[in-house]
């Protein structure tokens, strides 16, 4: 296509766009609150999925090694762990670390532990870390038959429904963003189909006078696609001051916790993105699919 006929399709696109006033305006009012929508839930989607995979990360299998075994025994337990494929990686842990461990982690009250540091009745333990979350069961039971492995802790009964619940609410997510792409394009596509009934018979006459389907569809084309951007402007505006002021006020009450919420930039940049672009595709679609059945007369 020569750029001279680019222009005119573009220009006559814009002249469409401004001659249409009310159903411009209603088409960009239904991509502005359906992308609002969709960046309000796939941020949070997102920032659910960050905390989902923090808390999978930090699911461990703590192997509790029997008091009988000595350094030999400890060592061949370990290869064996390791041997399993699914396993990323096993850390010893002293029974003295693990006596430091819990008097720390339980402030004051750990003061009173002390007493049994120099008769410690703790375990040694190996913390073994899988390769995916979702294998943290698999192995445990795995290790349980293994010689001199006392016990094995990974946060039983817990765990499987941790991961049930994270798994959900991944599913839900993604369902609502997709019903809401959807709705968006039904009502963009009835919208804009107003609009392109109005003009049915000068798409006609074009049509008779020998225009291809091509030349007639070109300003339609552009037309979505302006409104699909024009209307993802408010949503990336409200959604990136939204994101900053949360991410301002949570940021720094979770510094230190193992959870953290994702960063603003270059998140926000890939979200504004993210929404234009579904603008552009959701406007250029609805345009599309109102304007087929007019062009076969």
């Amino acid at each position: 296509m020569k750029v001279r006929t680019l222009g005119r399709h573009a220009r006559e696109s814009i002249k469409s766009i401004t001659r249409n006033g009310w159903m411009t305006f209603a088409s960009v009012s239904a991509v502005t609150v359906t992308l609002l929508l969709v960046g309000v839930f796939f941020v949070i989607m997102m920032n659910l999925n960050k905390v989902g995979q923090s808390i999978e990360e930090d699911v461990k299998i703590r192997v509790h090694i029997d008091v009988a075994a000595n350094k030999q025994d400890q060592q061949k337990l370990q290869n064996q762990i390791e041997q399993i494929p699914e396993v990323e990686s096993v850390q010893y842990s002293s029974k003295e670390q693990e006596l430091k461990d819990l008097i720390k982690s339980l402030g004051d009250e750990g003061k009173a532990f002390k007493l049994f540091e120099q008769d410690n009745p703790l375990n040694d333990v190996f913390i073994v870390k899988t390769k995916k979350p979702t294998d943290t069961m698999k192995v445990a039971k795995q290790i349980e038959k293994m010689n001199y492995t006392a016990k094995v802790r990974y946060g039983q009964g817990q765990v499987e429904k941790l991961f049930k619940f994270i798994s959900a609410s991944r599913n839900v997510g993604l369902a609502l963003i997709i019903g809401l792409l959807l709705t968006a394009v039904f009502l963009i596509s009835n919208t804009i189909k107003i609009t392109i009934v109005a003009r049915r018979r000068e798409i006609r006459i074009m049509k008779l006078v020998g225009a291809t389907n091509a030349f007639i569809r070109w300003p339609f084309f552009l037309e979505g696609l302006w409104l699909g951007i024009l209307g993802a402007i408010i949503p990336i505006v409200l959604v990136s001051m939204a994101y900053f002021y949360a991410y301002d006020y949570l940021a720094p009450k979770l510094k230190g916790n193992f959870i953290q919420i994702i960063p603003y930039e270059p998140f926000m940049y890939q979200v504004s993105a993210l929404l234009v672009i579904m603008g552009a595709i959701i406007g250029v679609w609805g345009s599309m699919m109102s304007v087929r059945k007019f062009l076969k007369i």
